[in-house]
């Protein structure tokens, strides 16, 4: 059985635990563990950066020394962010601009749909499905660079995207009954 970390310093790292385990079938056995310290995330095979608020969570990691066991975790194993944590995944990050583990070769922008009230559940179509997309203050990926694929846009911009191992979500799939995004991630375990 393979064994995903989420980070579990700030955000809705539960309802990842709870996807994960939907998810989870005979073909690709998963367990959750919750991701605190660097001995945490050597015990994973994956690992999930939760939404959450990106500032403050970027704070957590440089303070609890893991944002260079993460990189290196990355080196080897996959990593998917959402919401924050694909903030979090970016080269590059705007509006404001701030420090990110740079897994990934995205341009992101913060807040980009506006406030809180701005959030919304949308209808996107990912591999030719459709599947349930809710977004909370969610970023937009103004760029994806060349070695990136992207698996579903909306309204134009990319929604999710992955690059090699690693994939972020702007969206936060964990809230919707059935995530194809967490059946993706444990297939590249």
């Amino acid at each position: 059985m393979k064994t995903v970390g989420i980070l579990a310093l700030q955000g809705d790292f539960e309802a990842h635990r709870n996807a994960i385990e939907r998810a989870s079938d005979a073909a690709h056995p998963a367990q959750a563990i919750e991701v605190r310290t660097a001995a945490d995330i050597a015990r994973c095979d994956g690992l999930i950066i939760p939404g959450g608020e990106s500032t403050t969570m970027w704070k957590l990691l440089e303070m609890e020394q893991l944002v260079e066991p993460i990189r290196a975790f990355a080196a080897q194993k996959p990593v998917y962010g959402s919401c924050a944590g694909a903030i979090l995944l970016a080269s590059e990050v705007t509006h404001p601009v701030q420090a990110a583990l740079g897994l990934m070769d995205i341009a992101v922008e913060r807040n980009a749909y506006g406030r809180r009230i701005d959030s919304q559940i949308a209808t996107i179509q990912a591999d030719g499905h459709d599947m349930e997309a809710v977004f909370i203050r969610a970023p937009i990926i103004r760029r994806a660079g060349p070695k990136t694929r992207v698996i579903a846009s909306f309204a134009g911009d990319p929604v999710w995207v992955e690059q090699g191992r690693h994939m972020v979500t702007t969206f936060h799939p964990e809230l919707s009954p059935n995530s194809p995004v967490h059946r993706r991630l444990l297939e590249k375990l």
